[in-house]
């Protein structure tokens, strides 16, 4: 039944209900539809503690600045929205605080509206503690937005939202109707937690606006906001609107950059981005005219390019909305960028990015590269820039900006944990030293975890022996729990079903020569929501295989699969898969993503298909199956596939893979079958980053390398070739000679390349 209570606890007063507001408490769907029906200004409804499954919460009404209408958790934390569940809030002065979404996803096109029809917008309103963990499609590529915040003068504050799996942005601001422009949305102190890779666009943790509406203003504020590990794509903030500010912001091993794609007059000051030296990380991206970057800490950044940690790009003439607006009128100001890889000019210039900036101001910034690079990169024109009473403390800077002042720096740690210049002529020069360093202590909600780092392989210090014998190993496998080892003794372990992962489990053996595995089903292991595997010193036996379509020793489950996974072979032997015409070693199915893939010291003799096939997403969206692969001091023996057939096609440019590394590797009769497609003996297909050298490769298809998008980096160097083929070199975009960087390669014949 519903409960009428006066209102009278302290935690209530917080939302300025008045004193004679009515209390709701609520128990069940029904009883919630007949209080929302009745709802009045300065009344709560109070969510009864426990689990509310397929629930779409609808809130709308007339409450007021003094007596606002308000939906709360009976305890916050304990009111969890699992199943199909979303919540959407109309009218005005709402408030929702409390509640956690988990274990389930959005029915809707996003799980938190603050529209409840395009009539019925939400103003003045607020969402605050409350929690979305995982609540993620089940397809990565099926499209939602987590938070799409309409109308105006709405509060997005102290929430948690982490692990998004699946395309679309985390946290949306729409302009796309007249209520919803210059609306003065407030996102405060909220923790955005990891976000993994994606594998394709569409991927950003927070976004202004779209292209279509990027000559109205938002007027947002983002400040004192926490991005931790933030990586679904190049952008991790993308405003595409005008007079936006992002202010005191932290960026934390976050791969991408704050980009201001489209929309004027933007401002960006008093954020610090600390990399911790992972790859890709970056800081800020400026576009269009305007704006202002100033009084920025950036530390340990690794991207260069658009993820730079700071990048002014080249513009499009009279560019569509769409594309690029060049840089004009830009003010960038006392910011300090230190042990990071690049700082960029003109980034992306080509014959249609050829508009350079204009107008410009680059002054008093205090910049520190990676000592022996290359830091400070200029790509065209950049005598539409002023610069000013800048120091470059270290890295290699271009010759276009040879007049910048080039000179050691000494620095030490203020009390915020930032670095400053010791020199008292110095002050002016670099970020302030009264900057404030949001902590994760201040954003979120304090009781709910913020998730600590990945488990890894081994972590959970549990070792479990396995004796060899029939059924022992898929046993013990699926019993495992995350960090869990099998070590398996001497011996042959038959193995009569294919094992299903869903943990991150290391399987270790006594040696390839010692511990053998053979298995009776077309695959051995299913790699399941949640599974990762690594297996070190065992052999692996095709001999009991049956003869079916699709035979792979490692394969993904038919099903999406929502997060990524890692694969690693340490050691290991794996022979005579020759049952049919392609049978694989590993294979990564449609709707899954490897974050890294590592074969190392291991042997492969007698295989009809692939090594390593990651080539499921056909479809050129720019779609990809594995973000890191390495293969390195490895033997390959009568292999009928490709060692590697990796694909990323299409033109979207929103993504920093694959990245592959083949190297010091023997290859020896590998990709000559009939049944290979690709027709190499390795295909690296739209690849952005390769490194393929010191490999011996005899009597064995040539290396396929196919470029598409972007600016992709090749390197094959100091491999040898003997009875094998030219190198196949293909651009499908780029209007020109293939772009690998080629040397130290030595034919038979004695060509070099």
């Amino acid at each position: 039944m519903v409960a009428r209570l006066c209102l009278v606890s302290a935690a209530f007063c917080a939302f300025s209900s008045p004193a004679l507001a009515e209390r709701i408490l609520v128990s069940t769907q029904a009883e919630y539809t007949a209080a929302a029906a009745d709802i009045e200004a300065g009344d709560t409804i109070v969510l009864a503690s426990g689990e509310w499954d397929d629930f779409e919460l609808v809130i709308t009404g007339g409450g007021s600045a003094d007596a606002p209408i308000t939906i709360i958790a009976e305890r916050p934390g304990d009111v969890i929205l699992t199943g199909q569940s979303s919540l959407r809030i109309g009218g005005e002065h709402i408030v929702v605080s409390g509640l956690v979404f988990r274990d389930g996803f959005s029915p809707r096109g996003e799980v938190i509206s603050f529209r409840v029809s395009a009539k019925d917008q939400a103003s003045n309103s607020r969402v605050t503690q409350v929690v979305v963990d995982g609540f993620s499609k089940p397809d990565r590529y099926e499209s939602d937005y987590w938070v799409g915040i309409y109308g105006s003068n709405n509060r997005f504050d102290h929430n948690h939202l982490t692990g998004k799996t699946n395309k679309g942005v985390t946290l949306a601001v729409r302009l796309d109707s007249e209520e919803s422009r210059e609306n003065n949305h407030r996102i405060e102190y909220n923790y955005f937690g990891p976000r993994s890779v994606l594998g394709s666009n569409g991927g950003e943790t927070l976004r202004i606006g779209t292209s279509r509406y990027s000559m109205f203003n938002s007027n947002t504020l983002v400040a004192h906001n926490v991005f931790d590990r933030t990586g679904g794509e190049v952008e991790i903030i993308s405003s595409k609107s005008g007079g936006n500010v992002f202010r005191g912001n932290v960026f934390l091993r976050s791969r991408g950059t704050l980009t201001l794609r489209h929309g004027d007059n933007n401002v960006v000051e008093g954020n610090v981005f600390l990399g911790g030296g992972t790859d890709y990380t970056g800081g800020i991206r400026v576009i269009n005219r305007g704006q202002t970057v100033r009084g920025n800490y950036l530390e340990g950044l690794r991207g260069e390019a658009f993820s730079s940690a700071l990048a002014i790009m080249n513009g499009v003439p009279n560019s569509p909305v769409n594309r690029y607006v060049e840089v004009a009128n830009a003010r960038i100001e006392n910011n300090t960028i230190v042990d990071s890889r690049r700082v960029a000019f003109n980034v992306g210039a080509d014959e249609e990015r050829s508009a350079a900036p204009s107008g410009s101001i680059f002054a008093r910034n205090l910049m520190s590269g990676l000592e022996g690079e290359a830091f400070l990169e200029v790509y065209d024109d950049v005598s539409g820039i002023a610069f000013s009473g800048n120091r470059v403390a270290q890295g290699g800077v271009a010759d276009e900006l040879a007049s910048l002042t080039q000179a050691p720096v000494a620095m030490e740690r203020g009390e915020n944990g930032l670095l400053y210049p010791t020199a008292p002529e110095l002050a002016d020069v670099g970020a302030p030293r009264d900057l404030r360093v949001v902590s994760l202590d201040e954003v979120g909600v304090d009781w709910y975890a913020k998730p600590g780092e990945r488990t890894d392989f081994s972590s959970s210090g549990r070792v479990f022996e396995v004796a060899p014998g029939q059924g022992t190993l898929a046993e013990a496998a699926m019993a495992a729990k995350d960090g869990d080892v099998l070590a398996l003794a001497a011996g042959d372990f038959i193995v009569d079903r294919s094992i299903p992962l869903e943990a991150t489990v290391s399987i270790r053996g006594a040696g390839s020569d010692a511990t053998t595995i053979l298995f009776t089903r077309p695959s051995l292991f299913e790699l399941r929501e949640g599974g990762e595997l690594m297996l070190q010193g065992l052999a692996i036996d095709g001999e009991l295989a049956p003869d079916s379509v699709g035979n792979s020793v490692i394969r993904t489950t038919i099903f999406p699969i929502q997060s990524n996974m890692r694969i690693a072979m340490d050691g290991v032997a794996v022979r005579n898969l020759a049952v049919n015409k392609s049978f694989n070693v590993l294979t990564l199915g449609k709707n899954t993503l490897a974050d890294r893939i590592s074969i190392r010291r291991s042997s492969f003799a007698d295989i009809t298909g692939t090594i390593v096939s990651a080539a499921a997403e056909t479809e050129d969206y720019g779609q990809y199956n594995v973000e890191y692969l390495d293969i390195t001091e490895s033997a390959f023996a009568r292999v009928g596939g490709p060692l590697a057939d990796i694909y990323r096609g299409g033109r979207d440019e929103s993504t920093f893979g694959p990245n592959v590394r083949i190297a010091r590797n023997a290859l020896d009769d590998v990709g000559l079958a009939a049944t290979n497609g690709t027709g190499g003996s390795i295909h690296l297909h739209g690849v952005q980053i390769a490194a393929v050298e010191d490999n011996a490769v005899r009597a064995s298809a040539p290396f396929r390398v196919v470029h598409t998008v972007g600016t992709p980096k090749t390197a094959i160097t100091d491999n040898a070739f003997a009875a094998t083929g030219d190198l196949i070199l293909e651009e499908l975009i780029f209007d020109g000679e293939h772009r690998a960087s080629l040397s130290g390669n030595v034919f038979g014949d004695g060509d070099t390349q």
